[in-house]
């Protein structure tokens, strides 16, 4: 396996002598430093407003395209619900700004950003009970803010394509895709890529065993659904919606997030997987430094569009 070098040039930055690792800092450090990888994901892209809002006592921030694309049949605009990574620990509706920016440009959708709770503050389900309550007030409340409830889309990376997962096998006949970036997938943390990655690309081992203990608390269950997609079962997974899941090479979640492809294909569910060599964990946040995260999110575009056309 050789690391692509605009990932090794991230990785350099990230790891220089003096740069503390995220699960070694305390909360609310580990917060505001990686509120800082926002500065890797380039110029923001224009759009056309955003306004944040209660979702039922979550905060959203909504995002509407500059130039949304005219509907032939004159429906609303297709809707994202984006759910932010960070290890459920970490990440913000401020942090993910330029991410979230990038893919309501490139989609022309009008996209929900869900600022859920974070652990360890609020362990686990609270972080699933939020996204549910926000998937639940877009779909009844989209429409009056120019969204499409019948055109729903949910996606996330790392910890948020997790609960996007979650939201796929809990919400049947929601959301037309979903987008699963590196997903967390089995919490048991069982899968070789684990071991094979564990040390070297950014998110190692150790950080995957924190920020697991931050997220669950004194919860035991490794294997609920809840927090371990995977471990869904068959009628739960059948009726998921589509998926487009990306993992990267060089990533120790890479082999959970394929494990979950691989389920959801025999539920009969239609999955696109496409593995970037050379990359590593979070790569889709890094637009600035490396092309592959562009790449990247011309896949989930061109998704996005053709399930929601």
């Amino acid at each position: 396996m050789t690391i692509d070098p605009a990932a090794q040039a991230v990785l350099d930055i990230l790891t220089a002598p003096g740069v503390p690792p995220l699960d070694e800092l305390p909360p609310a450090e580990a917060r505001q430093a990686y509120d800082g990888l926002a500065a890797f994901a380039g110029e923001p892209a224009v759009v056309a407003r955003t306004a944040d809002l209660d979702a039922d006592g979550v905060t959203v921030r909504l995002y509407w395209p500059h130039e949304p694309a005219q509907d032939p049949a004159g429906r609303p605009l297709p809707v994202i619900v984006w759910n932010h990574g960070g290890g459920f620990v970490m990440g913000s509706l401020d942090g993910y700004d330029p991410v979230v920016r990038a893919l309501c440009a490139a989609t022309g959708c009008l996209v929900v950003s869900v600022n859920y709770r974070l652990a360890p503050e609020h362990p686990f389900p609270a972080q699933v009970e939020d996204v549910i309550t926000v998937a639940r007030w877009t779909h009844a409340n989209i429409a009056e803010h120019g969204g499409d409830p019948d055109r729903m889309v949910v996606a996330g990376d790392s910890a948020g394509g997790n609960l996007s997962a979650v939201l796929g096998h809990q919400l049947h006949g929601m959301f037309r895709l979903q987008v699963l970036l590196y997903p967390v997938t089995d919490l048991t943390m069982s899968q070789p890529s684990i071991d094979e990655n564990a040390d070297g690309y950014l998110l190692t081992r150790n950080a995957c065993e924190h920020f697991r203990s931050q997220y669950l608390g004194e919860y035991a269950d490794l294997k609920d659904p809840l927090a371990s997609p995977l471990f869904a079962d068959d009628t739960q997974l059948a009726g998921a919606p589509p998926a487009l899941v990306i993992t990267a090479e060089l990533d120790p979640l890479r082999d959970e997030g394929e494990a979950y492809a691989a389920r959801l294909r025999e539920a009969g569910v239609p999955v696109e997987h496409v593995r970037f060599d050379g990359m590593i964990h979070a790569f889709f946040v890094f637009g600035a430094m490396i092309p592959a995260a562009g790449e990247a999110l011309e896949l989930v575009a061109d998704a996005v569009r053709k399930a929601t056309a």
